[in-house]
């Protein structure tokens, strides 16, 4: 029903774009950005405060509390207490919707690739029968 797969996908479509809140357009506007990938990469080597996380990217202490605000938002850093310290922990659940988001592109891609495979064989298979035959 290809009508009936349209349909869903424009609802799907039209909802995403209307609730941008959503906790998987959250996480991706937090990936979007590279400093925060970056931080999140040095985040999951172990906790990190503020004044370690500013030190390989050169960026003020303001800049850095702004994109982890970003990261906090969309669930991927907690801050927590200790003592006069506020380290921040990378939290991986969010990936999770992430991944499961793209499980449907992957899943298409990999048929697409078992499609490809299947005439690359084909295809060899009709020009070894060519040259056995004498023709080119």
């Amino acid at each position: 029903m290809p009508g009936l797969d349209m349909t869903i996908a424009m609802w799907l479509y039209s909802h995403m774009t209307m609730n941008t809140a959503d906790g998987l357009s959250l996480v991706f506007r937090a990936l979007a950005d590279p400093t925060r990938r970056a931080m999140l990469a040095r985040l999951a080597a172990g906790d990190a405060d503020v004044s370690e996380l500013m030190k390989p990217f050169g960026l003020s202490q303001p800049t850095i509390s702004k994109h982890l605000k970003v990261l906090e938002r969309a669930g991927l850093v907690a801050q927590r207490r200790d003592a006069q310290r506020r380290p921040r922990t990378l939290v991986a659940a969010p990936l999770k919707g992430v991944d499961v988001w793209l499980e449907a592109y992957r899943q298409h891609w990999e048929q697409k690739f078992v499609g490809l495979d299947r005439y690359l064989d084909d295809l060899q298979k009709r020009t070894k029968k060519k040259r056995r035959r004498g023709g080119r």
